[in-house]
């Protein structure tokens, strides 16, 4: 009898802040918060495009901004915010650029606080702006390289699971994407930071759950 060959899974690597157990988990960014001094009593509505604007809120006092009610860039934005107590106007479908057809739904007096990372993917305020909208900016915190992901080396035949336009940015400075890699993208915008030729899947959804389950079917 010959020997039968082994045929060894190939490698999922997610790179992103969050963790699963079918993946080998890469942390992307180490995040920095800010804590410049706001005065939430001039906003009607607070913009929220991620988790981490919501754990940067927590350096504040709850009374002064607690009963606005947020736009969420998504329903996972939304969740984490309700959790923390706070009051949901509405969340979006996970692309930032689409927030703009949310705010158009009020008034251009309408006076919005947006809570932001220092660098930021989407332009959608200003293009707000641009139509007349009423929208302040603070900038809450900073994300940086992890030297996890400056450190990391993948299989040539891994599938890459990149989670944010910075994902990628740092996965590339030390590292480059091999032809016989599949990628993986949690969307769109992220998916314009990749080099250019290189192909890749966009997740159904704007969610680590939807791009697992992609990179699952993928290694069948």
């Amino acid at each position: 009898m010959g020997v039968r060959q082994l045929i060894m899974p190939k490698s999922i690597y997610l790179f992103a802040t969050s963790k699963s157990k079918h993946a080998k988990n890469v942390k992307s960014l180490d995040v920095r918060y800010l804590k410049p001094d706001i005065d939430f009593s001039k906003y009607e509505y607070l913009i929220i495009t991620s988790k981490q604007t919501v754990k940067a809120l927590e350096q504040y006092d709850k009374k002064d901004f607690i009963e606005i009610p947020a736009l969420c860039v998504s329903v996972k934005t939304a969740v984490a915010y309700e959790e923390f107590g706070g009051n949901v106007l509405c969340s979006g479908d996970g692309y930032g650029d689409n927030l703009i057809k949310n705010i158009k739904e009020f008034s251009k007096e309408t006076k919005w606080l947006y809570l932001r990372a220092e660098l930021i993917a989407s332009n959608f305020v200003q293009k707000s702006r641009d139509e007349g909208y009423n929208i302040d900016e603070e900038i809450l915190y900073v994300s940086e390289c992890s030297q996890e992901i400056l450190d990391v080396r993948v299989d040539d035949d891994s599938t890459l699971i990149f989670t944010s336009p910075s994902s990628i940015e740092c996965f590339l400075k030390n590292n480059s994407i091999h032809p016989d890699a599949k990628i993986i993208v949690i969307g769109k915008t992220t998916a314009n930071f990749l080099p250019q030729g290189v192909e890749y899947i966009v997740s159904e959804s704007t969610s680590i759950e939807s791009c697992i389950e992609l990179a699952l079917k993928i290694k069948e």
